[in-house]
């Protein structure tokens, strides 16, 4: 008999449960990164830039306050020059290169200096250096301002009279006028033959523009202290410009020609005593060409305005021979521009000043002042 239950004996084991499905896997959706703006780093350069600047520009102005304060003192020693050797001949004598170039003018320039002051200080660098027998005095000028041309001539003179060393004018392309007045007092004169030279004279200009205040409607109100006081002055009536206030500034224009004609014929007769008669003397009719005419170098060479016709080899040559020694090395005197000049250009700026570039450099001519100015340079 079986005893086994029918329940016991139908009842199964529980099936076990059914693993859970595993969880969706998310996936991250990939964006493209925040394009960098280059704009920051645009702003950034410029603002370093005008930082350094304006680090530039106080520094160069300090340096400039510095400079003005000591100027007494560093305008004792003046300009600052260093030798460069031009040609070197390996010989222990030198000829030291003077250059009178451009106009003639004591308006400063570069590094606060005139051309005068330059001239001065490089006549004084040779006189002190024992090695240089000679002087060559290097004029490429149409003239200039009579007082700073005067200036130049008076150094030359008291430079050979004090040294005892020679100066040798070399002619180039132009020597006109002031350009002749400066070479006068030299110990001799080279031209080139096609050097524009003589233009003897000297000129005073202003201008008149007192038509054109009547045009547009605008009268002069004038208060002087006596009656030749506004003689010179541009809103003047041509009407009412007298004989006698034109005779006045003629008579300073004579004046001043006849102290050019006496340093031509004074020039002219020392060159025949310091070289024992040779050189060119001056022809009997040499007053009819001093009347303002530009020369050629070799109608100057003919009328005794010069003495030997060559480039500048030729008075290097004369140069030496006039110093007693058979070889030289050839040097100038530069201008030294240094970290404060350059810095000096960021602290100053001048507001008023226009410059209109034409091609062509134009001289600075001031109204009712004198100059030994050649024509050509005029036109």
């Amino acid at each position: 008999m079986d005893t086994t239950s029918p329940s016991s004996f139908d009842a199964a084991p529980a099936p076990p449960p059914l693993p859970l499905p595993p969880p969706p896997v998310i996936m991250p959706t990939r964006t493209s990164p925040p394009r960098k703006s280059r704009g920051w780093m645009i702003f950034a350069i410029i603002l370093l830039l005008l930082l350094g600047i304006s680090v530039l520009f106080n520094i160069g102005h300090f340096v400039d306050r510095i400079v003005h304060l000591d100027g007494m003192r560093a305008r004792s020693s003046g300009p600052r020059l260093d030798e460069v050797v031009v040609e070197d001949t390996g010989a222990s004598s030198k000829i030291a290169v003077v250059d009178v170039d451009g106009i003639i003018t004591s308006q400063l320039e570069r590094g606060g200096v005139n051309l005068v002051d330059l001239i001065k200080a490089q006549l004084k660098r040779a006189e002190e250096d024992e090695r240089v027998k000679a002087v060559i005095l290097k004029v490429d000028s149409p003239g200039g301002e009579v007082l700073a041309a005067d200036e130049i001539y008076r150094a030359i003179k008291a430079f050979q009279k004090k040294s005892s060393k020679p100066v040798v004018a070399s002619m180039g392309s132009l020597a006109a006028s002031g350009g002749y007045y400066v070479s006068a007092p030299c110990q001799w004169i080279v031209a080139n033959e096609l050097t524009i030279t003589g233009s003897i004279g000297v000129i005073m200009s202003t201008w008149n523009y007192r038509h054109l205040m009547d045009k547009v409607g605008i009268s002069p109100l004038v208060f002087k202290s006596g009656k030749y006081k506004d003689m010179l002055s541009g809103s003047k009536d041509p009407s009412e410009i007298t004989d006698e206030e034109k005779q006045m500034v003629q008579d300073l224009i004579n004046q001043t020609y006849g102290r050019f004609t006496n340093i031509v014929a004074e020039g002219r007769e020392q060159v025949r005593k310091r070289n024992d008669g040779q050189g060119q003397k001056l022809s009997s009719d040499w007053t009819n060409y001093v009347d303002g005419r530009v020369l050629s170098g070799v109608d100057a060479f003919k009328l005794g305005f010069v003495d030997e016709l060559g480039n500048f080899d030729v008075a290097v040559k004369s140069a030496k021979k006039m110093a007693g020694i058979s070889q030289a090395n050839v040097i100038r005197y530069q201008q030294r521009v240094d970290l404060a000049d350059l810095l000096g250009l960021f602290g100053k700026s001048d507001a008023r000043a226009v410059k209109l570039d034409l091609g062509v450099e134009m001289p600075k001519l001031q109204a009712g002042q004198l100059y030994f100015l050649s024509p050509t340079y005029l036109r």
